[in-house]
């Protein structure tokens, strides 16, 4: 098993594990792709096992207002048959050990049980525009004292939003 950061050649497959990894969503698939494709800044790591793509963690700019306050955690994926073995704690060590994430504020909209184990602690500022009372927004290293809602970049939408059916269209008469 190799950890690596993803590149051009290793996209397809990342992409290919959030479809398998989110069956019945292709949100998380399509948020990563839109964020390759309008050149965000993001901090990316693949898990390869016998040349497959097993694991994948992102991390993107938080914002307060138009300042970067820290990184989100999003998305993270381990392949089904590797689910439950280690592989996405042993990805997501690997990445909080990274120069880029090492130091910084962590967010992270996820189970509580789980990230805590990695030191994620209830964050109760800022406000999770996706999380209504912030029951499952975690932080690390995170000393804002401010009340506001963290910045996501654009390529995230609600899931609702994106979700929603197109509306078909109608034939004018």
């Amino acid at each position: 098993m190799k950890i690596q950061k993803v590149t051009i050649e290793t996209r397809p497959k990342a992409y290919a594990l959030l479809q398998r990894a989110f069956p019945g969503s292709d949100y998380e698939t399509v948020l990563v792709k839109k964020l390759h494709e309008n050149s965000r800044p993001i901090h990316e790591w693949v898990c390869i096992h016998v040349g497959k793509v097993i694991a994948y963690i992102a991390f993107t700019n938080a914002y307060h207002g138009n300042e970067v306050c820290g990184l989100h955690l999003a998305p993270m994926a381990v392949a089904p048959d590797f689910q439950k073995q280690g592989v996405g704690s042993e990805l997501l060590r690997f990445a909080l050990r990274q120069e880029a994430i090492k130091n910084e504020t962590l967010f992270v909209l996820g189970e509580p049980g789980y990230y805590k184990r990695f030191g994620f602690e209830p964050c109760s500022m800022p406000i999770c525009p996706f999380d209504k009372d912030n029951a499952h927004f975690l932080s690390m290293r995170n000393t804002i004292t401010t009340s506001f809602s963290v910045g996501y970049e654009p390529e995230f939408v609600p899931v609702a939003a994106s979700a929603r059916p197109k509306a078909k269209k109608r034939r004018t008469r």
